[in-house]
């Protein structure tokens, strides 16, 4: 027993030993990168990946003799469309998947700016949306990015296959036109601002909290002093501002709508959604790219940076971490 506990001791000061300098060589190597680098475009070919799959299937599912026809129809495909190539629009595809900072917008604004610098009359841009919204400048500059595209009188739409709620919504509006999925969630045309307030806390534990401003609205509402009604009836002032300018937006760009009766905070599925004039069309980006492809180039476009180190082995530790609690739910018994 003795022994084991000897080594036990061993092991735990070696791991403790190694773990140690792994840190040290972290630190090292993030401290010798450099603080920011750019990233770069990344360009896909989805017409011809759209191509490749449903030619893979039909290959699977002929007979030896319809392979070889099918492989002499492709390459006169092919031929044909070499020819054409030059005359066929373009269909743009990007992706905004928001956070509750919009931090995406860094990435949407180089994306759009590749295209504006290349479109030609008759392309489009396809926005893959998925966002519950957040904060107000930041989906306020998401919006006015997606506003270049229609300023340049390039074609907009926008696709909501799960969510574009509150800041999500304010950028689809600025479409041309409006795709959702039928459960996708839409709306939530609205503003809220929440939280804590700590100062009977404080209080209790004999803890004082000074706050000096100049001006006096400068703070209205705070997290550790002793809010008061004029404070609140300002605070609350602010955010009917804005939701004024947000309904203002909205009815800027979807002219049609009651605005009144969408603008309460609700949100709707898309089936539903439709019917009130939030949403144009029920279908996926899916559909749409297939109905699509048999008359454009369809290209995929997506702004990168590089990750650090730091941030690969947080990455991987992170996954890691989602598998094995995803292992502990599938065997729970609670499951």
């Amino acid at each position: 027993m003795a022994f084991l506990t000897e080594y036990g001791l061993f092991l735990a000061k070696t791991l403790t030993l190694l773990l140690a300098i792994a840190a040290v060589i972290l630190m090292v190597i993030s401290s010798r990168q450099p603080k920011s680098r750019k990233g770069e475009l990344v360009v896909t070919d989805l017409s011809s990946e759209l191509e490749q799959g449903r030619y893979q299937l039909q290959a699977a599912l002929a007979g030896k003799t319809e392979r070889k026809q099918l492989e002499k129809a492709r390459k006169a495909e092919h031929k044909a469309r070499a020819k054409t190539e030059d005359e066929r629009s373009r269909l743009f595809v990007l992706d905004f998947n928001g956070s509750m900072d919009a931090k995406e917008v860094a990435s949407l604004r180089e994306e759009v700016s590749a295209v504006i610098g290349v479109a030609q009359s008759g392309d489009e841009v396809l926005l893959r949306l998925e966002s519950g919204g957040g904060v107000v400048h930041g989906y306020g500059l998401a919006a006015s990015q997606l506003q270049r595209l229609r300023d340049k009188g390039i074609k907009l739409t926008v696709a909501i296959d799960k969510v574009a709620a509150s800041g999500g919504y304010m950028m689809a509006c600025v479409a041309d036109q409006i795709l959702a999925a039928p459960f996708a969630i839409v709306g939530s045309i609205g503003v809220i601002a929440q939280l804590p307030n700590f100062n009977k806390l404080l209080k209790k534990h004999d803890i004082e909290f000074e706050m000096h401003t100049a001006g006096q609205y400068k703070r209205t509402i705070t997290m550790f002093g002793e809010n008061d009604d004029l404070g609140r009836e300002k605070f609350r002032e602010e955010l009917g501002a804005i939701h004024e300018r947000f309904k203002a937006f909205v009815a800027e760009h979807r002219p049609n709508l009651d605005i009144e009766s969408v603008t309460t905070g609700e949100h709707w599925l898309a089936s539903q959604a439709k019917g009130l004039g939030l949403v144009d069309t029920l279908c996926t980006s899916d559909d749409y790219l297939l109905a699509q492809a048999s008359h454009h180039k369809v290209v995929g476009i997506s702004y990168r940076k590089p990750k650090s180190l730091t941030q690969k082995l947080g990455q991987q530790a992170a996954l890691a971490l989602e598998s094995s609690l995803g292992r502990l739910w599938q065997q729970s018994p609670w499951r």
